[in-house]
Parts: C-alpha cells; structure tokens; sequence
C-alpha cells in the first residue's frame, strides 16, 4: 500500500473502473483502484493479459476487446492494488480492505464503485448438489485454466451468456448433451414491439443468431420454453429433469450449468448506505443515480453494471463519464470541459443500450421459477433456510425481508445474503401478497467479505483511525 488516502479510490477492475482510472490519471487525478483478482479486467475480460492466444479467440471478439482498456490502465500512472478485497465502506469514504492477509483502512476524497454484476441466484430443487454450478464458474475455469467439461454438460436458464458459454464450448470440443431455455415463449410477443429500437443496436442481434445456428448445424439438442427444472442424484449430479411441450424428460450428466441472467452487486452500496430502487424490467435492486452515476451519498459515484445491466461497452462509458464528474467536482476541470468531453461517450452509451429494453423483455424470468414453488427447496444455503421456513415466517406475519432475516437468519452467513435476498425478496412478496418494494431489502453491514479476528486485530490505531 502506497498511500492510505487518495483523491480518488476506485472500487473494481473490469470495464468501467479501467476506463475511470484510465481518464482521471490522465487528467492529473492521483487515484488508485482496488481489485479482488490478480489481474486488471474484472469478470468480462478474467485473465485478459495471460490467456493463451488461441483460447482467448475462442472466448470470442468482444472478450478480446478488454485487452485495450487493460493496457490503457497499466500506461496510465493510476496505482493499482491488485488481489485487495474490500470489506467495509461508509458514508465518510471510509474502506476497510485486505491484502497478503493484512488489513488496513483507507480513506478518499472521492470513490468510484465499478464493483460490477453477478449472476442471478435462483434456487431450484436440487442447485446445491456437487455437479451444479453457475455458467460464469464455467467461464471462470476456461479463461483462468483453460478447464472445460470433459464428459459433456447440460446448459440450463436464459440470458444471452448461456447461449454464448454454450457457443464458446462448442468451439472447444466440449459435448453439450442439451440448452434448456426456461424463457416464457410469451416473451417472445411481449418484446416484439421494442425489436425495432433493438435492431439500432444490430450487432448484439446477429451475433446471438450466429451463435443459434452454429449450435444447430452441430446438432446441438435445444429446448425452448422449459420449465420444472430439477437436479437429481445420490449425493451428486445423475439426472436433469425438466417438463417440455408438456412431457417431462431425464438426461444423464455430471455436470450442469445454470444461468438466469445477471443483477448488479450491491453489497458495497448497501454498506455506505446508498439508497437503492427496485427495477421491475430487470427483476432486480439497483442504488440510485444520476446521469453521472453519482448516488444519494455525496462524493459517491456508481459505474457499470453495478448500478443497473446495461453490458460491458455501456460500462466503458459510464466510467469515463463518472471520472469526469468527479474531476469537475474536484475544480480539476470545469463544468464547460466536463460537458464536452462526454458528449462521445453519452453517445456512444445510449446507442449501445438501444438493445436493453428488447433483452430485458424477451429474457424476463417467469414469476414460477423466481418464486420457488416446492417447500423443501433451499434458498439460503449458507444458514440452510428453505422456501417452506419463509413461508411459514411470511404467514406468521413477518412479511418484510430485514424482519425474516431477523427470525430465520437468512442472509447473515459468509455470503451476508448476496447468493439470497433477491430470492428471498420474490418468495416474501408472493406469499404475503405484496409488492417487492413493500418488503424491502436486507440492511447491508459489514464485514461485507469475509474477514478474520487476526486480520482485524493485526491494525494498528493510526490504521484504524
């Protein structure tokens, strides 16, 4: 650690905190950014400057893109605070991080939080055997170890990743036994009048059917409108059962990879005590904010994904956008300078987001699955809660989220309710009959990550202070 105060702190390594680094060294701004991996790039562009060339061209173009901004951010003269977890932020720019088992506090004047998304959690009966794990683990093992199934694999969910890991596996040999869509076929209708604002943004359009009929012409088996997902075995994966058309079927695999799309990661705004909104288009909590991305605490600013899924191009945007801002605010640039030098990002940005509102309609998850239907299914895993001990909490009369956490203890294990208050959030509301913004949303408190008394206790007072 360099220093233990910046002017500006920028919080995760993925497209919108290197952009946001990148732009603010540039303009004089002594800044750092803190990141959990090893290496500059975040989730979308994981191990971008060590892949090996010929993996990296099966992950695809748009992966190959976080090249760019990773070289962008090591020329910049931003410090940067690699394998750093954060593990507490409030309202007074305050941070409570670890690195190489030490942990300190910083403190900034200004703070970026380009934490970014996370893969939806959504609990279906038998998610927690060994032998099923999210799409973006499957991702994580390709582009970190080059590791892909062996002995073929089951895609289950929606969302555009799924049927990009599932194009990306196929490029790599890997046998995919079966794609289980549990998009509504409904949808389909339902976003038909937002495709001509979506074709604006074409090219999302005409990678995804490339994808689509490559997988056919391999003869890869695909399964729209599926629902009844169910993960079987003895102690282990064995079976995949799933209704289709009516009919149910069974396929045998090892392994399955589920996907439901992507929510932001709001574990860091919670903590700061941001206030967030509930976003009915993408099913999700999401901190409020402005054109800028600065939220309701001052000197605060969101960036990417973490403050709603608009994708990783929007991301580069945002965080160019948000670095200027807070240069403004700094007097390092005027309000004229700021306004002129966005204006190619604001474009940029809103042209790129032109396919949202039709992906947000056409991949918008069915309330069947959200709201978990069999009792004995696990929903807190980290505490062990089910859907049928909500339930019977939610028919005592304890129909907000902070109250059930009080009395169930869901969201108060290691995960401190990341893997569960968005499914939490859509059982309460279905069983008491309200709206999910009634019930409200887990208090955030930190340690956010985890964090030991040794590593606590091992920070001296001026650290501390």
């Amino acid at each position: 650690m360099k220093n233990k105060h910046y002017p500006l702190l920028i919080i995760g390594g993925g497209p919108a905190g290197l952009s946001a680094a990148a732009l603010a060294a540039e303009h004089g701004l002594a800044c750092a950014l803190i990141d959990e991996q090893a290496e500059p790039g975040g989730q979308i562009y994981r191990a971008i400057e060590s892949i090996p060339e010929p993996h990296a061209k099966l992950l695809g173009s748009e992966y190959q893109r976080g090249k760019g901004l990773a070289q962008a951010f090591r020329n910049s003269s931003a410090d940067y605070l690699p394998e750093t977890r954060v593990w507490s932020l409030n309202a007074d720019l305050q941070i409570g991080a670890t690195r190489q088992d030490q942990a300190y506090m910083l403190s900034a004047e200004r703070i970026i939080i380009a934490s970014g998304a996370m893969e939806r959690p959504v609990p279906f009966p038998g998610w927690t055997l060994p032998g099923v794990m999210q799409a973006g683990a499957g991702q994580i093992l390709f582009k970190t170890a080059g590791l892909v199934p062996d002995n073929g694999v089951v895609l289950a969910g929606s969302g555009p990743l799924l049927l990009l890991l599932a194009w990306q596996y196929l490029h790599a040999g890997v046998e995919i036994k079966a794609l289980l869509d549990v998009t509504p076929l409904g949808n389909h209708l339902t976003a038909l009048p937002k495709l001509p604002k979506a074709l604006l943004a074409h090219h999302y359009l005409t990678k995804g059917i490339a994808y689509q009929i490559d997988l056919k012409r391999a003869g890869v088996p695909m399964y729209l409108g599926v629902s009844d997902l169910k993960a079987e075995g003895d102690e282990k994966l064995q079976t995949v059962q799933f209704k289709h058309r009516g009919k149910t079927k069974t396929l045998e695999s090892e392994l399955l990879l589920t996907h439901f799309g992507v929510i932001p990661q709001i574990a860091l705004t919670e903590a700061a005590g941001c206030r967030h909104d509930w976003d009915g288009n993408q099913q999700c909590w999401r901190p409020q904010h402005d054109d800028w991305g600065k939220t309701s605490i001052e000197k605060l600013w969101i960036a990417g994904d973490g403050a709603g899924i608009n994708g990783a191009r929007s991301a580069e945007h945002a965080g160019r956008l948000a670095a200027l801002d807070v240069l403004q605010s700094l007097k390092l640039i005027a309000v004229e300078k700021r306004d002129q030098l966005s204006k190619k990002d604001r474009q940029w940005m809103l042209a790129d987001r032109h396919i949202r509102p039709f992906l947000e309609a056409y991949f918008q998850l069915p309330k069947s699955l959200l709201t978990v239907p069999q009792d004995d299914t696990v929903v807190c895993r980290c505490e062990e809660i089910s859907a049928g001990e909500i339930r019977a909490q939610v028919n005592n009369g304890h129909d907000n989220s902070n109250q059930l956490k009080y009395f169930t203890r869901c969201g108060m294990g290691p995960c401190q309710g990341r893997q569960c208050s968005n499914a939490v959030a859509h059982i309460v509301a279905d069983c008491s009959g309200k709206n999910i913004p009634e019930t409200g949303l887990f208090r955030g408190r930190p340690p956010i990550a985890p964090l030991t008394l040794k590593q606590l206790a091992a920070m001296d007072v001026e650290e501390q202070t």
